[in-house]
């Protein structure tokens, strides 16, 4: 058993047979509208530079970043420019989106690839992420460029590449490890290039061991790259908890993760740094898993951003069985869908499809205080009280009891033998803490 990992925690059904051994798929729809949001990232939308009646090709940039932390956008497909409007995305938010009407031909802007790349400076590889628009994509969004300027660089000790997957059902970067290593390999060497200090960690759950001894003979030869076995447990691949098991090293809210040395990357984010300095190619798919028991096919597919999920679900997937829950993201942390005509996005990695809705079906009663949301909470704070107070929007008693400090993992909820909702009471409460702060 592996000895890396964390105070806490829990052990969901796993669900990841479904997909782990199908191969990732190409899905590229021959019609019908692209949706593509301005604003898929932590920070400022970005600034439509396209209007209505233009042609536009795949690759070619159609949202400018309009600021620091913002990230350029770019189309997925070639097509006509038929609005620029504000449409719903998967939080049930309406936010700003170029619309393109998908002429099928897929044509492609003129690019070529950079042989050279390894003789270029650090802010010229810097400049390519960025002109990318690359984000963070295991959720949070994060312009990347942004994670990797910190203020002082030669302070940075770890990259780590979190490729733990801890979600249950999700396999898309499983499949990214056990299909492109070298890629993943030569993308973390690239983002090491900008930090003279740092040594690069690649971390992976032990339930993974064919993609972590293909990683391990990627870089049996790189003297700075270490490829690290985590002990299967949620949430391993929570930002905390992977800083913590790889490098013992503590964060909490008040710092960032560039605070104690370390930058954290997605599997999927790494690849995308590779095409976007090696290939010279923005961000404009994603690898997304469909899965669950209602699902008839399910899968890994490359789908490019825009491409509308209830088509994908259509044209891949099917329903083998009417669905009661629907989610987009992993059933821990991920978000309920109650409309399907909403797009991809550089955040999407799955659409879960399942029978029933086993946590509506539950009927939460009073606490018994037995202790396991303490055992289980990776953040080693007190949940049934911070539910407590949040019920009773008691927020001085919230932040006594260190409420900030929540990560939203939902192991509380996931273990509370009283079926009580503690994280999303949490979560609400942090939410408005939060925005009375900024204002």
């Amino acid at each position: 058993m592996s000895v890396l990992t964390f105070k806490g925690g829990v052990h969901p059904y796993s669900g990841k047979e479904y997909t782990k051994n199908k191969a990732i798929d190409e899905y590229f729809p021959e019609n019908g509208l692209f949706v593509i949001p301005l604003s898929q990232h932590i920070g400022s939308p970005a600034t439509p530079i396209v209007k209505v009646g233009d042609r536009v090709l795949v690759n070619q940039k159609i949202g400018e970043a309009s600021g620091f932390i913002s990230a350029n956008v770019h189309s997925s497909v070639s097509g006509i420019v038929k609005a620029i409007d504000n449409r719903k995305v998967a939080n049930g938010n309406k936010v700003p989106c170029i619309i393109i009407e998908n002429d099928g031909l897929y044509e492609k802007t003129n690019s070529m690839d950079n042989e050279n790349y390894l003789e270029f400076s650090k802010e010229e590889k810097l400049e390519l992420i960025k002109e990318a628009g690359i984000v963070g994509m295991g959720g949070a969004g994060f312009p990347t460029h942004v994670k990797l300027s910190p203020p002082k660089p030669e302070n940075i000790d770890y990259i780590i590449v979190n490729g733990a997957e801890c979600e249950p059902y999700l396999t898309s970067d499983y499949r990214r490890m056990l299909e492109n290593p070298e890629i993943i390999v030569e993308g973390l060497k690239i983002v090491l290039s900008l930090f003279d200090n740092a040594k690069g960690i690649i971390a992976v759950e032990d339930n993974k061991l064919d993609a972590i001894v293909r990683l391990r003979k990627c870089v049996s030869k790189e003297n700075n790259i270490e490829v690290k076995t985590l002990f299967t447990k949620y949430p391993q691949g929570g930002e905390r908890s992977l800083i913590y098991a790889t490098t013992k090293r503590c964060l909490d809210s008040s710092k960032l993760p560039a605070d104690i040395g370390c930058i954290v990357h997605n599997i999927d984010t790494i690849y995308a740094i590779y095409n976007a300095v090696v290939k010279n190619l923005p961000l404009t798919t994603r690898v997304v898993t469909i899965t669950g028991d209602a699902v008839r096919y399910p899968g890994n597919y490359i789908v490019p951003v825009g491409a509308d999920i209830k088509q994908f679900i259509d044209d891949t997937g099917e329903f083998k069985d009417k669905a009661e829950k629907i989610i987009s993201g992993g059933p821990m942390m991920g978000m309920a869908l109650h409309d399907l005509n909403i797009p991809v996005t550089k955040g999407t990695s799955a659409i879960l499809m399942f029978k029933k809705d086993e946590v509506s079906a539950c009927k939460p009663s009073n606490c018994i205080n037995c202790g396991r949301c303490v055992n289980a909470c990776p953040s080693r704070i007190i949940p049934s009280r911070l539910a407590k107070a949040a019920d009773k929007n008691n927020e001085d008693e919230f932040l006594k009891l260190n409420g900030l400090e929540c990560i939203e993992c939902g192991s509380c909820s996931y273990i509370c033998p009283a079926k009580r909702q503690l994280t999303q009471s949490i979560k609400t409460m942090k939410k408005n803490i939060l925005s009375n702060k900024r204002k």
